[in-house]
């Protein structure tokens, strides 16, 4: 079935008359991944997200698939040893939205980290992470760190560490994963919310959902349940007639963006701040982020706010480790708050509260996924799908195939490896200089979209040039793409998760939203009232991401 807005009707009805082997709550990295590997093994498949996909967790985090370096100051090896592996296979899958990025350690004279805390960690590293010959670390010298990086504190500095992080667009590698979910037979729905669980004999055998577009309520039936909600685990737990002992504790990190204008880094860097803590800066597209903050959050999930106290946290830090750039809360352009749901242990502080993740199951039989990371989804995913197999397999006497996503491509990274992707996204460049776009468009669109590209180009050409004045080939191209293949219904679904221009490149959001809402309105047939809530939901977005420029 297509992933299409356009037929999302017909998906809803498939979800109506469906009988599913596996019925996931939550479209996540974590339930998108679940939803992919069992697909490719033959189950009948069904996914609800109460919002957007990945419009919690998923597209508020690092943006780094990495190694676990931070775990080994929590002498977590195994977890630095399972995510170091799984790095390598996220990328090879998915090489369009994973980077390889080198990322300075510096050390300096009373630091967490010295000279052979630093070269024992990395190496350690290399080693657990199974990193690959040409990614392994090297120790640099005082001058050589500050010839990687010339903002870095001079004062004090005994040299750094240089290793390989991988970063990412989370919420497009979450969107890929469901896509490619959808291509294997998954059915896959936002906007609408699990309400309650169905039971038949103290067992779920399903669930009541709601339509948050329409208002409809519709009864899912599926033998197996999983509960994947990441930060709303909790919540659904409720609703189960079963006794659970532990419990989440949510955690909240922010993370602000500069132009590179007022904050010219040219080196990724991980860095300890006067507290002990270790954050990230990083350029990005013409643009430098830093976060993260750890603090405990015992609000609504929906919606965490960088506050003024994270901003102030941040920017702290980065005059900490950058004494020459004299940036301030008014420099910020654009920022992002996002929801850890960690297991809670008594007695430990927010930094060290683990990030394994954890399968609990209830004696309904509803099976949650709750704790782990980004980097960890595919290894997830088997452990949970491999758990269902099994069960359906003694309950029902049905066979499936063992995990196949170890060396599948998602949605996107059907490019014969990673090895291949520089020269695709040159070729596949030029192809769409002959469309009509530029060097710099043509290249976004390849590297973004990778083996999807034609997709695009197809509404490159396809542009309606009485449409010139409103919406651009590649704006539009990107839209009709991601109503037509990505399931988008609204606005902020377009410029957060399917962009993510609003956090790193927010004056295209300014000067795109009002012909794109006017396009997408056309197109679904908006009433006034719904044209302008849709307007109103993606200002309130713009305000909370760069409240300062509210009235510029």
């Amino acid at each position: 079935m297509k992933f299409s807005s356009k037929h999302r009707a017909e998906q809803l009805e498939a979800l109506k008359k469906g009988e599913f082997d596996l019925f996931i709550i939550g479209g996540g990295i974590t339930g998108a991944g679940i939803a992919f590997d069992a697909a490719t093994r033959g189950m009948k498949v069904a996914l609800v997200e109460m919002q957007d996909f990945a419009a919690g967790t998923s597209s508020r985090s690092t943006k780094l698939v990495h190694g676990g370096l931070r775990y080994l100051k929590n002498f977590e090896v195994g977890l630095v040893a399972e995510v170091g592996k799984e790095r390598a296979i996220v990328y090879e899958n998915g090489p369009h939205v994973t980077t390889p990025e080198w990322m300075l350690l510096p050390f300096h004279q009373g630091g967490t980290f010295g000279k052979f805390t630093t070269n024992i960690g990395l190496r350690l590293y290399d080693f657990l992470a199974g990193v690959k010959k040409s990614e392994r670390r090297s120790m640099l010298t005082p001058s050589q760190t500050l010839q990687k990086e010339p903002l870095v504190k001079k004062d004090g500095l005994k040299g750094g560490g240089y290793y390989v992080e991988y970063r990412t667009d989370d919420a497009r590698l979450t969107i890929e994963v469901m896509k490619a979910a959808v291509q294997e037979g998954a059915i896959a729905l936002n906007y609408i919310k699990a309400e309650d669980f169905l039971f038949k004999n103290d067992k779920v055998v399903g669930a009541t959902v709601r339509d948050q577009l329409t208002g409809e309520t519709i009864h899912v039936k599926a033998k197996k349940v999983v509960n994947a909600t990441g930060p709303w685990v909790d919540r659904n737990l409720t609703k189960d007639h079963s006794t659970y002992k532990k419990k989440l504790r949510l955690t909240k990190g922010v993370h602000i963006v500069f132009d590179q204008s007022v904050f010219p880094l040219n080196q990724a860097v991980y860095f300890d701040t006067p507290d002990g803590r270790m954050v990230f800066a990083i350029p990005r597209d013409g643009k430098t982020y830093v976060g993260t903050t750890d603090t405990f959050y015992d609000q609504d999930p929906v919606h965490p706010k960088p506050l003024p106290e994270d901003i102030e946290y941040i920017l702290k830090a980065i005059h900490y480790m950058f004494p020459t750039v004299k940036v301030n809360a008014e420099d910020v352009e654009s920022s992002w708050a996002g929801v850890r749901p960690l297991i809670y242990e008594e007695g430990k502080s927010e930094s060290e509260i683990s990030r394994k993740d954890e399968i609990w199951e209830g004696e309904t039989g509803l099976i949650t996924i709750a704790g782990g990371k980004l980097t960890g989804y595919r290894k997830m995913a088997e452990t949970v799908v491999d758990l269902v197999a099994k069960q359906l397999q003694q309950q029902y006497g049905m066979s499936f195939s063992e995990c196949k996503t170890k060396h599948l491509p998602i949605s996107g990274g059907d490019l014969g490896g990673s090895s291949n992707y520089t020269q695709f996204v040159k070729e596949k460049s030029q192809e769409g200089e002959r469309y009509g776009l530029s060097s710099k468009e043509a290249q976004y669109l390849a590297g973004k979209y990778g083996s999807n590209v034609d997709e695009l180009f197809k509404w490159v050409k396809a542009h309606p040039q009485s449409d010139a004045q409103t919406l651009s080939p590649e704006v539009y191209a990107q839209l009709m793409y991601a109503i037509e293949n990505e399931m988008t219904v609204k606005p902020v679904d377009f410029f957060i998760r399917r962009t993510g221009s609003l956090y790193f490149n927010i004056q295209w959001v300014r000067k795109w939203k009002e012909p794109v809402i006017n396009y997408m309105g056309e197109l679904f047939n908006w009433d006034d009232d719904t044209k302008r809530q849709y307007a109103e939901e993606l200002e309130q977005a713009i305000n909370e991401a760069a409240p300062k420029l509210v009235n510029s």
